[in-house]
């Protein structure tokens, strides 16, 4: 769930962070985000895209005691795990806007101190500056979608924008090289194969110094970048 809002810096999204503790993601900043439970299946009469959604709205709500209508919330992407690991998810992202920041914006929030441990309103620039100073943990569905708004001036900018293209499906695999540790997505020249030297095309991203670097280089045709 990428909740987004107006500040004077510009849009803004909000951000949690996993406690370290936890087997998965422990000390990352994630967006809210959970399994679906059998209330959501049930609520959608077993619609597995209304189920998504009914979760999305949940999860803002639990993980971070904030309200969201489901019904306007606009779907980002999908993203599936990659095969190689021991633990997968099949994962929708939504965005939703929610009140601009002012002075008692900030008291809606309310966090756990299980799972989640800390959260921030941080703008959209600023959070992609501070990932690529390797300041900011992030996981590569994370900072690719933050880099998706980045050419937008409002979060009804977002809103619109994100609306008006279909969402991304990916699945990405990693490279069989560990150095560096990379993903590769369709487009790809070693996608199929899962060889990151293959000539050809370059579509994946690389984890250098705690930063997932992009790379979107002679793309086939109709293959559309991540961060767009």
């Amino acid at each position: 769930m990428v909740l987004i809002r107006d500040a004077d810096t510009g849009p803004e999204v909000l951000l949690l962070k996993r406690n370290k503790a936890l087997l998965f993601a422990g000390g990352v900043w994630v967006f809210p985000g959970g399994a679906l439970d059998p209330e959501d299946w049930d609520g959608a009469g077993q619609d597995e895209a209304r189920a998504a959604r009914l979760a999305a709205a949940r999860e803002a709500q639990e993980e971070a005691g904030l309200a969201v209508d489901p019904d306007t919330m606009v779907q980002i992407s999908h993203w599936t795990t990659p095969v190689a690991e021991p633990k997968r998810f099949y994962t929708w992202f939504y965005l939703a806007q929610v009140p601009s920041a002012g002075d008692d914006a900030d008291k809606d929030v309310a966090i756990d101190g299980g799972e989640i441990h800390d959260y921030q309103w941080i703008s959209v620039r600023e959070a992609v500056a501070l990932h690529e100073a390797g300041k900011l943990a992030l996981f590569p569905p994370t900072i690719m979608t933050l880099r998706s708004l980045l050419g937008y001036l409002s979060a009804e900018d977002a809103m619109i924008g994100m609306a008006a293209r279909d969402p991304f499906r990916v699945l990405p695999v990693f490279a069989s090289s560990a150095d560096p540790v990379q993903v590769m997505f369709e487009g790809d020249a070693g996608y199929d194969s899962g060889d990151a030297n293959q000539p050809g095309a370059r579509h994946r991203a690389q984890l250098i110094d705690g930063c997932w670097h992009y790379l979107a280089e002679s793309l086939p045709a109709g293959q559309l970048r991540l961060d767009a």
